[in-house]
């Protein structure tokens, strides 16, 4: 029998969408292990979207309901920095952005980009997750996203 007094369980978390853009499949794959199905325990499962290309990144995020895109700064033709601060610019409700950096030097350089968070290469996963995971939980809270890179 259950006790009438006990508290019912809060809803789980709702599921995140999140973008990942490089040219190169084996810098996707090394950001969604990193990350992970579900970034920490409080958050909701994570939904990924791959994207090979610029132009997908910003097809797949006009359609709305990204709640963050991860971007390899050093993706060719188009850098993820570029497309970071297209997106800033020209997105109303812009979803945070995280941006892969060659060498934490290159960091200043992300603060032009606009990007919310930076991460180096080569991917550190307790780093890139716990960034991951700050920036859905200001995306959920409905807080603006801190423009913090470093």
């Amino acid at each position: 029998m259950s006790d009438p007094h006990a508290s019912h369980d809060a809803p789980p978390p709702r599921t995140h969408t999140v973008v990942v853009y490089s040219n190169d499949a084996a810098v996707r794959a090394a950001v969604r292990s990193a990350v992970g199905r579900r970034p920490a325990p409080d958050l909701g499962r994570v939904e990924w979207f791959e994207c090979a290309t610029g132009p997908e990144v910003v097809a797949r995020t006009d359609r709305g309901g990204v709640d963050l895109a991860i971007l390899d700064g050093e993706a060719w033709p188009t850098g993820g920095m570029g497309l970071a601060k297209a997106m800033k610019d020209e997105l109303t409700d812009c979803p945070p952005t995280l941006v892969l950096i060659a060498r934490r030097d290159d960091a200043w350089l992300a603060t032009w980009s606009l990007a919310d968070a930076v991460v180096s290469h080569p991917i550190d996963a307790p780093e890139i997750a716990a960034r991951a995971a700050e920036l859905l939980r200001r995306r959920d809270a409905a807080l603006p996203v801190r423009r913090a890179v470093g």
